[in-house]
C-alpha cells in the first residue's frame, strides 16, 4: 500500500504546484488517512519540497503502539514528534515552519478545516510565508475509490448486511428501539467491524421513516412500521443500508402503497446512477416520483451522498448539486416518506457506479427489499 499512498500524495503535489503553492499543509482527519494510510490524533501532513512530514504532538513514537498494523502510517513517510503542548507544540503551526526550513515560500492549507486560532498562529510563526487556498483538492481525489478501497467498502456492506439479517430473525415485539439499535451495533463489531460508522437509527411506529432519527425507549408494537438504518466501519471505510419493515401483522393498504412509492422512488435513482449522470439529475429522478404522489412537500434535502473515509462526503445528490457522476464512486441512494403521526418509510442503498457495459451500478447492500411482515 505504501506505493498507494506515495502515488496519492504526488497527485496532490501536481495540484499545488500548477496552483503556485511549494507546499501543502493537510490537516482535516480524514484527508490525512487518505494520503498517509493513517491519522494519530491531532497529526498533520506536509507535503514539502524535501521528504513527506507527518507532524504529530509528543510524547513520541510509543503512541502509534496502540494502534493495529493496518493503522499505522505509512512506512515511507518521516515521523516528526512534538514536545510539550499549547500553541508551540500545535502541530500544523509546527508543520508551516518546517516547511520554511526547507525552502518553501507559499503554503496551502485546508481553510475549510483549519480554526481562525491556527490561522492566525501560522501567521505570526511564519509571517512571510503566503498561505493559500487547497480548497477540496483532497476531497476531490477520494471521490473515485480504487479496487482496495472498493474491497474494504463491500466487506463493511457484508458485515451491515449479516448483522440486520439476525436481528429480523429474533423477537422484536415489546424491544425498545434503543435496545435493538445497540443489539445492531454489538452484532457489527461481532461480525468484524472496527465499530459502527455512524449512530444506529431504529424508528417504530410513528418514528419511521424519520432520517437520522435517535432511537427512543419506544417498544415496538405489533403493526408498527419499523426502520432501520445502520453502517458498519470496516478499516477506515464507512457504508450504510436501511430498510422498513412491518412488525407482526400483515401489512396495512396504507403502508403497502407507500412503501410501494418509496421502492418506486428507490429504484428511479439507482437506475439513474451512470457514468456522465447529472448529481442533480440522480435527486430528480428520486423525487419526482415522491412528487408525483402529492409527498414533494418536506423531504430530505438530498437523495444520497458519497461514502467513504467518512459516512457523509462527496458527491451530494441533492437538487442544486453541481457536477457529474464518475465510474467506481459509490453513493448512497435513500429516498424516505415519514406521516407525522402515523410513521413511513426509508429504503437505503450503497452503490458503486458502474458503466452499463460493466452491468451498471454495482449494489453493495443486498438484504432484500421486499415489504417482510416480521
Amino acid at each position: 500500500m505504501s506505493e498507494v499512498y506515495a502515488a496519492r500524495r504526488e497527485r496532490l503535489r501536481e495540484r499545488c504546484a500548477a496552483g503556485g503553492s511549494a507546499a501543502a499543509l493537510v490537516s482535516r482527519p480524514a484527508n490525512v488517512r487518505y494520503l498517509a494510510g493513517a491519522a494519530p490524533r491531532g497529526a498533520v501532513l506536509l507535503l514539502g519540497r524535501g521528504a513527506d512530514l507527518m507532524v504529530c504532538p509528543g510524547p513520541g513514537p510509543g503512541d502509534l503502539g496502540a494502534h493495529p498494523d493496518d493503522e499505522r502510517p505509512d512506512e515511507a513517510l518521516r515521523l516528526h514528534y512534538l514536545p510539550g503542548t499549547g500553541t508551540g507544540g500545535d502541530p500544523a503551526v509546527a508543520a508551516a515552519d518546517l516547511a520554511v526550513g526547507q525552502g518553501a515560500d507559499s503554503l496551502a492549507v485546508e481553510e475549510h478545516h483549519l480554526t481562525v486560532a491556527r490561522h492566525r498562529s501560522i501567521r505570526s510563526v511564519v509571517p512571510r510565508l503566503r498561505l493559500a487556498e487547497l480548497g477540496g483538492a483532497v476531497e476531490q481525489l477520494r471521490l473515485v475509490k480504487d479496487e482496495e478501497e472498493l474491497s474494504c467498502l463491500r466487506i463493511g456492506a457484508e458485515i451491515a448486511d449479516q448483522a440486520l439479517s439476525e436481528l429480523l430473525e429474533s423477537i422484536l415485539v415489546g424491544r425498545t428501539e434503543r435496545h435493538l439499535a445497540l443489539e445492531l451495533e454489538r452484532r457489527l463489531v461481532d461480525h468484524g467491524a472496527d465499530g459502527p460508522a455512524f449512530a444506529t437509527s431504529v424508528g417504530t411506529g410513528p418514528n419511521s421513516g424519520r432520517r437520522g432519527h435517535r432511537p427512543t425507549d419506544r417498544r415496538v408494537e405489533e403493526g408498527d412500521f419499523l426502520s432501520v438504518c445502520l453502517g458498519a466501519n470496516y478499516r477506515g471505510y464507512r457504508s450504510e443500508i436501511g430498510r422498513t419493515f412491518v412488525i407482526g401483522t400483515s401489512p396495512a393498504d396504507w403502508q403497502i402503497e407507500l412503501y410501494d412509492l418509496v421502492f418506486a422512488a428507490q429504484r428511479a435513482g439507482r437506475e439513474a446512477l451512470v457514468p456522465g449522470a447529472e448529481y442533480r439529475d440522480v435527486d430528480r429522478a428520486t423525487r419526482q416520483v415522491l412528487d408525483s404522489a402529492g409527498y414533494g412537500h418536506g423531504l430530505p434535502p438530498l437523495t444520497g451522498h458519497g461514502v467513504g473515509l467518512e459516512i457523509d462526503e462527496d458527491p451530494q445528490l441533492a437538487p442544486a448539486a453541481m457536477g457529474k457522476l464518475d465510474a467506481c464512486v459509490p453513493v448512497t441512494v435513500e429516498p424516505g416518506v415519514h406521516l407525522p403521526g402515523r410513521g413511513g418509510v426509508r429504503i437505503d442503498d450503497t452503490l458503486v457506479v458502474r458503466p452499463e457495459a460493466d452491468g451498471g451500478p454495482e449494489l453493495l447492500t443486498i438484504t432484500t427489499k421486499e415489504l417482510l411482515a416480521l
